[in-house]
């Protein structure tokens, strides 16, 4: 069985899930090569090439009781020291590209996480646009504690989504942070009970889906953007990309159906 699976639905939701239930869905050379494979996917269908056309939202879930509990720590220890190095620069190289191309896409990024989410896993959850847990999820940094450094972006987007005080707090005691902590910090988006994680998750990238992708990918842009422009060039940087959505298909139809009082149809039927 492949460690990642992608299909793409006909409302333009792409269902990304990582399939290593059994190991927790730790992160190998093999996960992380197929979430980049998942990605590219993704991004040649956004640009409406390949087997299918048009993704428009991403769904990654992982499959079993935790979401991905990060690296897979048998894997590297059985590798010899001179091998190692090697080895987690080709693991970090796959997932990195990986999340550079989802970072590119247009279509929002939603994740869905239950159980444990640790290392890799955790920046996996922070990367995402919107990042719905079961109340059941608990948030762990790991890496300091076997001594590590983060990758999968951790150290970037912690600080970003916390403050820098927190996410130091939480990459260097490697304490467990529970579902709803993880939500008043700003971890998360929204939690629910585990057996609503599925359905909310897969109605929020559906309602995404119906969205004018073009202006989502804008503000997912602007809003990356922003957290280091300063805010005269921000300011010019919102008005050139307003004026290109308000020129756009997409940007009509949602005036004239916004005056017409009638719910847009941004993707053909």
């Amino acid at each position: 069985m492949s460690a990642v699976t992608v299909g793409i639905d006909a409302a333009g939701v792409a269902h990304v899930e990582m399939c290593r239930e059994k190991a927790g869905n730790a992160i190998d050379l093999a996960m992380a090569r197929g979430l980049l494979d998942a990605a590219r996917t993704c991004e040649r269908a956004g640009e409406g090439e390949g087997e299918h056309e048009g993704v428009r939202a991403v769904l990654l879930t992982g499959r079993g009781r935790s979401f991905c509990v990060g690296g897979d720590l048998r894997e590297f220890a059985a590798l010899p020291p001179d091998r190692l190095a090697a080895h987690l620069a080709a693991v970090t190289d796959a997932l990195h590209a990986a999340l550079r191309v989802f970072a590119g896409l247009d279509a929002p990024l939603v994740v869905a996480v239950q159980g444990a989410v640790a290392g890799a896993g955790l920046g996996l959850a922070a990367a995402a646009d919107l990042t719905i847990a079961a109340s059941d999820a608990a948030f762990t940094a790991a890496y300091t504690g076997i001594g590590y450094s983060p990758d999968a972006g951790v150290s970037w987007s912690l600080p970003r989504l916390v403050g820098p005080k927190r996410a130091l707090d939480l990459l260097l005691t490697n304490r467990r942070v529970p579902a709803a902590e993880a939500a008043a910090m700003g971890l998360v988006s929204r939690v629910v009970d585990p057996g609503r994680l599925s359905g909310t998750a897969a109605e929020a990238a559906s309602a995404l889906a119906r969205g004018a992708t073009g202006a989502l990918g804008a503000t997912r842009r602007l809003v990356a953007a922003g957290l280091s422009a300063g805010l005269d060039a921000h300011l010019d940087a919102e008005a050139r990309q307003l004026a290109a959505c308000a020129v756009s298909a997409e940007g009509r139809e949602g005036v004239s159906a916004f005056l017409a009082k009638r719910p847009p149809a941004y993707r053909a039927p």
